[in-house]
Protein backbone atom coordinates (compact mmCIF):
# COMPACT_ATOMS: atom_id res chain seq x y z
CA UNK A 1 0.00 0.00 0.00
CA UNK A 2 2.75 2.45 0.89
CA UNK A 3 4.60 1.59 -2.32
CA UNK A 4 1.50 2.59 -4.32
CA UNK A 5 1.14 6.05 -2.80
CA UNK A 6 3.62 7.77 -5.13
CA UNK A 7 1.74 6.55 -8.22
CA UNK A 8 -1.55 7.60 -6.66
CA UNK A 9 -0.25 11.10 -5.95
CA UNK A 10 1.16 11.41 -9.47
CA UNK A 11 -2.34 10.68 -10.75
CA UNK A 12 -3.91 13.09 -8.25
CA UNK A 13 -1.61 15.86 -9.46
CA UNK A 14 -2.61 15.18 -13.07
CA UNK A 15 -6.27 15.85 -12.22
CA UNK A 16 -5.49 18.74 -9.84
CA UNK A 17 -6.39 16.84 -6.70
CA UNK A 18 -4.47 17.03 -3.40
CA UNK A 19 -1.77 14.57 -2.41
CA UNK A 20 -2.80 11.73 -0.14
CA UNK A 21 -0.57 10.34 2.59
CA UNK A 22 -1.24 7.31 4.71
CA UNK A 23 -0.09 5.93 8.02
CA UNK A 24 -0.68 2.25 8.79
CA UNK A 25 -1.06 0.55 12.17
CA UNK A 26 -0.90 -3.24 12.60
CA UNK A 27 -1.61 -5.34 15.69
CA UNK A 28 -2.13 -9.05 16.35
CA UNK A 29 -4.29 -10.86 18.88
CA UNK A 30 -7.63 -12.46 19.62
CA UNK A 31 -10.78 -10.67 18.47
CA UNK A 32 -14.49 -11.37 18.27
CA UNK A 33 -15.90 -11.38 14.73
CA UNK A 34 -19.43 -11.61 13.42
CA UNK A 35 -22.47 -9.76 12.22
CA UNK A 36 -23.70 -7.16 14.68
CA UNK A 37 -26.92 -5.20 14.47
CA UNK A 38 -30.58 -5.85 13.90
CA UNK A 39 -32.95 -6.74 11.08
CA UNK A 40 -32.93 -3.16 9.79
CA UNK A 41 -29.15 -2.78 9.75
CA UNK A 42 -26.22 -5.05 10.49
CA UNK A 43 -22.61 -5.35 9.47
CA UNK A 44 -19.75 -7.81 9.73
CA UNK A 45 -17.15 -6.41 12.11
CA UNK A 46 -14.45 -7.21 14.65
CA UNK A 47 -14.35 -6.05 18.26
CA UNK A 48 -12.05 -6.49 21.25
CA UNK A 49 -9.09 -4.99 23.09
CA UNK A 50 -6.68 -5.75 20.24
CA UNK A 51 -8.95 -3.91 17.79
CA UNK A 52 -9.00 -0.89 20.07
CA UNK A 53 -5.22 -1.03 20.40
CA UNK A 54 -4.58 -1.14 16.65
CA UNK A 55 -6.74 1.97 16.28
CA UNK A 56 -4.47 3.72 18.79
CA UNK A 57 -1.36 2.46 16.98
CA UNK A 58 -2.63 3.80 13.66
CA UNK A 59 -3.39 7.18 15.22
CA UNK A 60 0.31 7.53 16.13
CA UNK A 61 1.58 6.83 12.61
CA UNK A 62 3.05 9.55 10.43
CA UNK A 63 2.54 9.73 6.69
CA UNK A 64 4.43 6.98 4.96
CA UNK A 65 4.92 4.96 8.16
CA UNK A 66 3.94 1.44 9.11
CA UNK A 67 3.77 0.97 12.89
CA UNK A 68 3.28 -2.39 14.60
CA UNK A 69 2.59 -3.40 18.18
CA UNK A 70 4.53 -5.80 20.40
CA UNK A 71 2.40 -8.85 19.53
CA UNK A 72 2.95 -8.39 15.80
CA UNK A 73 6.65 -7.76 16.32
CA UNK A 74 7.07 -11.03 18.21
CA UNK A 75 5.32 -12.94 15.42
CA UNK A 76 7.25 -11.31 12.57
CA UNK A 77 10.62 -10.31 14.04
CA UNK A 78 12.53 -13.02 12.14
CA UNK A 79 11.72 -11.53 8.74
CA UNK A 80 11.19 -7.79 9.26
CA UNK A 81 13.56 -4.88 9.82
CA UNK A 82 12.24 -2.39 12.36
CA UNK A 83 13.24 0.59 14.46
CA UNK A 84 14.06 0.28 18.17
CA UNK A 85 10.85 0.18 20.24
CA UNK A 86 9.24 3.48 21.11
CA UNK A 87 7.15 3.44 24.29
CA UNK A 88 3.97 5.51 24.14
CA UNK A 89 0.94 5.99 26.35
CA UNK A 90 -2.30 5.01 24.65
CA UNK A 91 -5.88 5.45 25.78
CA UNK A 92 -7.34 2.32 27.37
CA UNK A 93 -3.96 0.74 28.22
CA UNK A 94 -2.77 0.59 31.84
CA UNK A 95 0.90 0.60 30.80
CA UNK A 96 2.95 2.17 28.01
CA UNK A 97 3.06 0.04 24.86
CA UNK A 98 5.95 -0.62 22.48
CA UNK A 99 5.59 0.59 18.90
CA UNK A 100 8.00 -0.36 16.10
CA UNK A 101 8.36 1.30 12.70
CA UNK A 102 8.69 -1.26 9.90
CA UNK A 103 11.39 -0.56 7.30
CA UNK A 104 11.34 -3.77 5.25
CA UNK A 105 10.21 -7.39 5.11
CA UNK A 106 11.52 -10.53 3.43
CA UNK A 107 8.11 -12.25 3.28
CA UNK A 108 6.36 -13.07 1.03
CA UNK A 109 9.10 -11.30 -0.95
CA UNK A 110 11.73 -8.64 -0.29
CA UNK A 111 9.95 -5.30 0.06
CA UNK A 112 10.93 -1.95 1.54
CA UNK A 113 8.74 0.82 2.88
CA UNK A 114 9.49 3.88 0.70
CA UNK A 115 11.27 6.66 2.57
CA UNK A 116 9.19 9.71 1.86
CA UNK A 117 11.28 12.55 0.44
CA UNK A 118 8.44 14.80 1.59
CA UNK A 119 9.72 14.25 5.11
CA UNK A 120 13.09 15.81 4.23
CA UNK A 121 13.50 19.50 3.43
CA UNK A 122 15.52 22.57 4.44
CA UNK A 123 14.70 24.06 7.84
CA UNK A 124 15.02 27.82 8.27
CA UNK A 125 14.79 30.01 11.35
CA UNK A 126 11.86 32.36 11.69
CA UNK A 127 9.71 33.98 14.35
CA UNK A 128 5.95 34.16 14.04
CA UNK A 129 2.99 33.51 16.33
CA UNK A 130 0.61 30.61 16.06
CA UNK A 131 -2.47 29.32 17.83
CA UNK A 132 -3.08 25.61 18.28
CA UNK A 133 -5.51 23.11 19.75
CA UNK A 134 -4.75 19.61 21.01
CA UNK A 135 -6.54 16.57 19.60
CA UNK A 136 -7.93 13.88 21.87
CA UNK A 137 -8.37 10.85 19.65
CA UNK A 138 -9.91 12.34 16.51
CA UNK A 139 -11.61 15.23 18.32
CA UNK A 140 -10.20 18.76 18.47
CA UNK A 141 -10.35 20.09 22.02
CA UNK A 142 -11.91 23.57 22.34
CA UNK A 143 -9.13 25.10 24.47
CA UNK A 144 -6.65 27.17 22.44
CA UNK A 145 -2.96 27.64 23.20
CA UNK A 146 -0.47 30.21 21.94
CA UNK A 147 3.06 29.58 20.76
CA UNK A 148 5.87 30.87 18.59
CA UNK A 149 7.30 29.24 15.46
CA UNK A 150 11.10 29.02 15.78
CA UNK A 151 11.91 27.27 12.50
CA UNK A 152 9.94 25.87 9.60
CA UNK A 153 10.44 23.43 6.72
CA UNK A 154 8.27 22.29 3.83
CA UNK A 155 6.67 19.64 6.01
CA UNK A 156 7.14 20.56 9.64
CA UNK A 157 8.31 23.08 12.20
CA UNK A 158 9.68 23.70 15.65
CA UNK A 159 7.54 25.73 18.04
CA UNK A 160 7.91 27.06 21.56
CA UNK A 161 4.98 27.24 23.97
CA UNK A 162 4.08 26.86 27.62
CA UNK A 163 2.44 23.50 26.91
CA UNK A 164 4.32 20.21 27.19
CA UNK A 165 3.01 18.21 24.24
CA UNK A 166 3.09 14.43 24.36
CA UNK A 167 5.28 12.72 21.78
CA UNK A 168 3.23 11.42 18.81
CA UNK A 169 0.17 13.41 19.88
CA UNK A 170 -1.56 15.52 17.23
CA UNK A 171 -2.47 19.20 17.19
CA UNK A 172 -4.46 21.51 14.95
CA UNK A 173 -2.69 24.80 14.37
CA UNK A 174 -3.44 28.03 12.56
CA UNK A 175 -0.64 29.67 10.59
CA UNK A 176 -0.66 33.26 9.39
CA UNK A 177 2.02 33.45 6.73
CA UNK A 178 2.58 36.64 4.76
CA UNK A 179 2.02 34.55 1.64
CA UNK A 180 -1.60 33.92 2.65
CA UNK A 181 -2.33 37.65 2.19
CA UNK A 182 -3.29 38.07 5.82
CA UNK A 183 -5.38 34.90 5.93
CA UNK A 184 -4.70 31.89 8.11
CA UNK A 185 -4.66 28.25 7.10
CA UNK A 186 -5.42 25.27 9.34
CA UNK A 187 -2.80 22.55 9.53
CA UNK A 188 -2.69 19.29 11.48
CA UNK A 189 0.67 18.12 12.79
CA UNK A 190 2.15 15.20 14.75
CA UNK A 191 4.61 15.86 17.60
CA UNK A 192 7.96 14.17 16.97
CA UNK A 193 9.65 15.30 20.16
CA UNK A 194 9.14 17.78 22.99
CA UNK A 195 11.75 19.04 25.42
CA UNK A 196 12.06 21.80 28.05
CA UNK A 197 13.75 25.10 27.17
CA UNK A 198 14.15 27.61 30.00
CA UNK A 199 10.58 28.50 31.07
CA UNK A 200 8.85 26.90 28.08
CA UNK A 201 8.78 23.75 25.96
CA UNK A 202 9.99 23.27 22.41
CA UNK A 203 8.14 20.83 20.17
CA UNK A 204 9.27 19.48 16.81
CA UNK A 205 6.43 18.36 14.56
CA UNK A 206 5.58 17.05 11.11
CA UNK A 207 2.53 18.19 9.16
CA UNK A 208 -0.01 15.41 8.71
CA UNK A 209 -2.82 17.29 6.94
CA UNK A 210 -2.47 20.46 4.88
CA UNK A 211 -4.20 21.69 1.74
CA UNK A 212 -2.28 21.77 -1.53
CA UNK A 213 -2.52 25.58 -1.58
CA UNK A 214 -1.29 25.66 2.00
CA UNK A 215 1.59 23.29 1.20
CA UNK A 216 2.56 25.45 -1.77
CA UNK A 217 2.45 28.60 0.34
CA UNK A 218 4.61 27.03 3.06
CA UNK A 219 7.17 25.91 0.46
CA UNK A 220 7.24 29.37 -1.09
CA UNK A 221 7.60 30.93 2.36
CA UNK A 222 10.54 28.64 3.23
CA UNK A 223 12.22 29.26 -0.13
CA UNK A 224 11.81 33.00 0.37
CA UNK A 225 13.48 32.81 3.78
CA UNK A 226 16.35 30.75 2.32
CA UNK A 227 17.08 33.28 -0.43
CA UNK A 228 16.53 36.44 1.62
CA UNK A 229 19.73 38.27 2.68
Amino acid sequence: MQQSMSDLNDYNQSINMPDVFMGIGINSGEVVTGELGCAHYNEYTVIGDEVNLVSRIESHSLRGQILIGENTYQLAKDFIDVSPPNQVEVKGATEAVNLYEVFSTSRPENMEVPRREERKSPRVSTSMPLVFQILSGKLVQPETHKGQVLDISYNGMMIESEVRLQKLSEIKLSLALDLFAGKTTDVYARIIKCFPSEDAFRSSMEFTTITRDGQGAVKQFVDQLITSP
